[in-house]
């Protein structure tokens, strides 16, 4: 008899599948980041994060509404801390000295997600908290303190209900008629204390089921489970003992593959890295013959894959070959 020293997860195959010829919006943690750059790098057409990196559902309801209004920020509606100007909707990376700057950096992230938005068919929401900070002064729920003072804060946990109706409001509200798979951030928020951590992914697990459950075309994807349960171990955490490995993220993102991305995709898929790692390669004789027949079996193989984008990889190809001519 085989000894077996895990529980593998089995997950069914989504009833609806990501093509290359899909439209994907990713919401949400810095885990949405880690495989939303997969989808980027394979060349989907996968907008992530517009606003930064979003960590509770009310932050991502907020994040979306912005967008399917294009309500951008003004300038005199940002906030300042020491010398760096910044709103409280976006992540500190769009925070600037120059008040001006660091709008113009909003309101071109907020035309980008509106313009993802309005042409996607597919959402992926990675929720990564139930506990929300609050503005002390108008009870308003930030997206990100920017290491403002507690005192400036009140903290809360959402309960099911309010999380389940957050998610309610997006799938009927400006994620209508879009497929939408929601996931649970496996990385810990152990600032939190462990406790409360786990409280708060039980919130936001029940919550993302119950959702799934009631709207058709809203699907659960167990990154939560396979990494707490399937790879149960330390070895599968980055060294802050927070994050997922980069092993950990790379077999959730092949479990992802597998249940998410459709037959024709997938095979696509090596072809396309191939193309992708031969044009960030830099040849060490870029005038030679050999390089120049290589760049044309490379443009020869781009166009075999009409659905991909790979115009950059293109471009740089066919430059590559003026040059050597």
């Amino acid at each position: 008899m085989m000894i077996r020293f895990r529980t593998e997860i089995d997950i069914e195959p989504l009833p609806r599948h990501i093509g290359y010829r899909s439209s994907i919006l990713s919401l949400g943690s810095c885990f949405a980041q880690s495989m939303s750059r997969r989808l980027e790098r394979l060349k989907f057409d996968c907008c992530s994060s517009p606003t930064g990196i979003l960590f509770n559902p009310a932050s991502i309801a907020s994040a979306l509404d912005m967008l399917a209004a294009r309500r951008g920020i003004a300038a005199d509606g940002l906030q300042r801390s020491g010398d760096v100007w910044f709103s409280y909707d976006f992540h500190s990376s769009f925070s600037h000295v120059d008040r001006d700057i660091a709008a113009e950096g909003m309101r071109q992230a907020v035309e980008r997600g509106a313009d993802a938005l309005q042409r996607c068919d597919w959402a992926i929401i990675t929720l990564g908290t139930a506990w929300v900070y609050r503005l002390a002064g108008n009870g308003r729920i930030a997206a990100n303190c920017h290491k403002r003072p507690a005192s400036e804060f009140t903290r809360e946990m959402l309960d099911v209900q309010a999380v389940a109706d957050i998610l309610d409001g997006m799938v009927e509200g400006a994620l209508r008629g879009r497929n939408v798979i929601l996931t649970v951030s496996p990385v810990r928020h152990i600032g939190d204390g462990l406790q409360q951590n786990f409280l708060s992914k039980a919130t936001l697990r029940i919550a993302a089921q119950r959702c799934a459950d009631t709207h058709q075309g809203v699907y659960y994807f167990p990154s939560f489970e396979i990494l707490n349960d399937d790879l149960r171990d330390y070895r599968f955490y980055a060294d802050d003992m927070v994050h997922p490995s980069s092993a950990a993220v790379e077999y959730i993102w092949d479990k992802f593959r597998q249940s998410a991305i459709d037959d024709e995709a997938q095979a696509l898929m090596p072809r396309v890295e191939k193309i992708v790692t031969a044009a960030a390669h830099r040849p060490l004789v870029p005038h030679s013959a050999a390089y120049a027949d290589f760049c044309r079996r490379q443009i020869a193989a781009i166009e075999t894959m009409p659905e991909v984008d790979l115009t950059e990889e293109k471009e740089y190809f066919s430059n590559m070959l003026q040059i050597n001519s």
